[in-house]
């Protein structure tokens, strides 16, 4: 079997396994889970958010078109002179708000606090 065959097989067999392997290919990759933090608590234009993550312009825009095209966060115009452009979460954006919070808490437990050999159960 061919190598680029063996990986798509490997890639189906563990999507159909997990849904959450299926939510981490589609959010998981890192500019796009700092663009969905970013927005947790407010809608910011472009260029704020270029900061907030600390991304080059191409990479950045590349992940809001994603994340835009699978729903997770809106895109609004201002018309006005200057012309600006606003990014916040959409409906689906926000439901993952929980989610954050809970692996920021396993992250202070297991990742940037005590190791599992020194944590008591």
């Amino acid at each position: 079997m061919a190598r680029n065959d063996r990986e798509l097989e490997i890639q189906a067999r563990n999507e159909s396994a997990c849904p959450s392997v299926r939510s981490f290919n589609e959010i998981g990759e890192i500019w796009r889970l700092n663009i969905l933090h970013a927005l947790m608590d407010e809608e910011m234009r472009f260029n704020e958010l270029k900061r907030a993550t600390n991304a080059r312009s191409r990479t950045l825009s590349n992940a809001l078109d994603s994340l835009r095209e699978n729903g997770y966060v809106d895109r609004r115009s201002e018309q006005a002179a200057p012309i600006a452009v606003y990014y916040s979460l959409s409906e689906k954006g926000q439901a993952l708000k929980p989610v954050f919070d809970e692996l920021a808490e396993w992250a202070d437990q297991w990742i940037d606090g005590a190791s599992a050999d020194e944590t008591e159960p």
